[in-house]
């Protein structure tokens, strides 16, 4: 499946500000699965400098400086991207045991187990807590496999958990998303995360989008989708697989991978300091429209 891709962030502030410096997850990353034909990033007012760099993740991501001053910003990602399925449901029996992953985890000294090593502790926005262990201590007793454990994860937070736009932010803790059961696909991802960490399992955050459709005989609205969260765990033998405890699917073919890291705080598709002061309006608008179909 091909889509095109547009997201657009704009900020509108009360009073001019200068010197506004950003950093921009906007890329969407080249994988076996995932194959970015066009992209283009542009910024107005025009930047005063505009770099791009590799972060530690493998991560495309572009350095944005304003020194004029300015009453708004707008910076819009359009990419085209093709998509092939993953098959991951197909690898579910295949995975490693718990014990295996450890003893590799120990043992080995290969870049693949550095890069899991670096997920496997807490991070900024993600502890391990107590009640996270405690979520995920029962399908541990069942599962051995570690995929299996991860599904049974993500079909866990699927049906104990309320999906509800209004209950949190993107600084939202753990702790309240486990005491309320409520939030959205960051909340849901990154609460995983710390569940699979808890018990030595790698996990990583993954940024992205997925495509949605509107009701039966409704118009596509255009700017009407956004971004989209999941988390990926290690296997030592098939590497990082993708699931989406929001839809509680492995993610396939509509998940557009943008970027991943340790969590949301990694990965923020824009964010940035400035000098000013007062208030501003935020507006994002994102678009995720199959090439083979009509808006």
């Amino acid at each position: 499946m091909k889509y095109q891709l547009s997201h657009c962030t704009e900020y509108r502030y009360t009073h001019m500000v200068a010197n506004s410096y950003n950093l921009a997850w906007l890329t969407p990353r080249n994988l076996p699965y995932q194959q970015v034909e066009q992209f283009d990033l542009s910024v107005s007012p025009a930047p005063s400098e505009l770099q791009q760099h590799i972060d530690s993740f493998g991560n495309i991501q572009h350095f944005i400086h304003l020194q004029p001053p300015h009453q708004q910003l707008s910076v819009t990602a359009r990419s085209v991207v093709q998509v092939q399925a993953r098959h991951n449901v197909l690898k579910i029996r295949d995975g490693a045991d718990i014990s295996e992953l450890t003893h590799y985890l120990a043992t080995d000294s290969s870049s693949a187990a550095l890069a899991a090593r670096l997920c496997l502790n807490a991070s900024r926005m993600i502890p391990l807590q107590p009640e996270a262990k405690a979520l995920i201590l029962p399908l541990l007793q069942a599962e051995k496999n570690v995929l299996q454990l991860a599904q049974a994860l993500n079909q866990l937070i699927f049906k104990e958990f309320q999906y509800d736009p209004e209950f949190s932010t993107v600084i939202t803790p753990i702790s309240e998303v486990l005491q309320h059961k409520r939030g959205v696909c960051q909340d849901f991802a990154q609460l995983a995360i710390s569940c699979l960490r808890s018990v030595g399992v790698p996990a990583r955050y993954i940024s992205g989008y997925l495509q949605t459709r509107p009701p039966e005989g409704q118009p596509r609205l255009v700017g009407a989708d956004a971004s989209h969260a999941w988390f990926a765990v290690f296997d030592p033998s098939l590497g990082w697989i993708d699931f989406d405890p929001t839809n509680n699917v492995l993610a396939d073919e509509q998940h557009l991978t943008l970027a991943w890291g340790r969590d949301y705080a990694d990965v923020v598709p824009l964010k940035g300091v400035l000098q000013g002061s007062g208030e501003h309006q935020l507006r994002v608008a994102v678009d995720v429209i199959p090439c083979n179909r009509t808006k």
